[in-house]
């Protein structure tokens, strides 16, 4: 089928790769606008418009679907058009306009988080599962019949990044096999369920930010959500202190004693930060102007005070 596929970042490349290898063919590639970046803010690419063009596939820059996009995206005359993660809502004119709709590849469990952020808000919940899911594109916020779906269990120790790495790629073949089906006449969509619907709102600049003051597990949670995407933070007195991914350890494991949360304990080789009941073990960190380095090379430059605490307590820096 020729299909037009319409994404922005780096997760959707693997889908767009798996289409141009497949059988079907990718008339056209829309994506959002070049954007800044650097501290020169040079204006580059989308990674999937760069992909397209490595692809040799016309490319469409658009920040959102006006009457003109929609007459070019009609030009190509598409069977289907396939979505992941472009950026803005598809309005309701160009949902008709390929004979098949559009899919979306979408990385939860619908209808579980349905919205912007459904796996970083799948880890923040304790999620033991998710996965991904295509489905019809319709005018509601993800609401549209399921044509098929796959399941990733999440650990711990999972961050955003890793699980969507591995649902991208995942998922790539998922919609090849829907777009085979849809072809061959062998699959059909199936309504979503009306129980169980969560929203996974944006992540936020107030989601990075990292406070010690509840349980480890949860401050893990919150740290895994965001790397490394928008990554998290916490403070060291005015300082911002960037922190990698984390290990949840107990006292009785460590011969610790609990101390005020956001206290800092530093041993040879390791850092831990108190929570309300456990401790979270950092890895990496990096200093406001720095970049990352192992968190016990930092503390031994660190000059940490005894009793020192990380985080924002009561509206005072710590």
């Amino acid at each position: 089928m020729r299909c037009i596929f319409a994404g922005t970042p780096e997760v959707a490349i693997p889908v767009l790769k798996a289409l141009a290898e497949s059988s079907h063919e990718v008339a056209a590639v829309l994506t959002r606008p070049d954007a800044p970046k650097g501290r020169g803010r040079t204006l580059y690419p989308s990674p999937v418009a760069e992909a397209a063009v490595n692809l040799g596939i016309p490319v469409i820059k658009a920040n959102r679907i006006t009457p003109e996009v929609e007459a070019e995206l009609a030009s190509y005359a598409p069977a289907v058009a396939v979505i992941v993660a472009y950026g803005a809502l598809i309005p309701a004119s160009a949902l008709q306009l390929p004979t098949h709709g559009w899919l979306n590849l979408h990385y939860s469990l619908l209808p579980r988080w349905r919205g912007a952020a459904p796996v970083q808000r799948a880890i923040q919940a304790g999620d033991t599962v998710t996965g991904a899911a295509v489905f019809q594109l319709e005018e509601g916020l993800d609401t549209g019949p399921i044509f098929a779906s796959l399941e990733r269990p999440l650990s711990d120790l999972d961050t955003t990044s890793e699980v969507l790495t591995d649902l991208s790629q995942k998922g790539a073949s998922l919609m090849v096999e829907v777009l085979n089906g849809i072809q061959e006449g062998s699959i059909f969509a199936q309504a979503q369920p009306d129980t169980e619907v969560t929203y996974a709102q944006k992540i936020s600049r107030e989601d990075a930010e990292i406070s010690f003051a509840a349980s480890a597990s949860m401050a893990a949670r919150a740290i895994h959500a965001v790397t490394s995407h928008p990554g998290a933070f916490t403070w060291r007195g005015d300082s911002r202190l960037k922190l990698g991914a984390v290990l949840v350890r107990s006292y009785d494991e460590l011969g610790l004693e609990p101390a005020e949360p956001g206290t800092i304990t530093a041993t040879k080789h390791s850092v831990y930060v108190h929570c309300a009941d456990a401790l979270v073990e950092l890895t990496t960190v990096a200093p406001a102007g720095k970049g990352w380095m192992k968190a016990a090379d930092w503390a031994r430059g660190a000059r940490l005070a005894p009793g020192e605490r990380l985080g924002r307590f009561h509206g005072e820096v710590a």
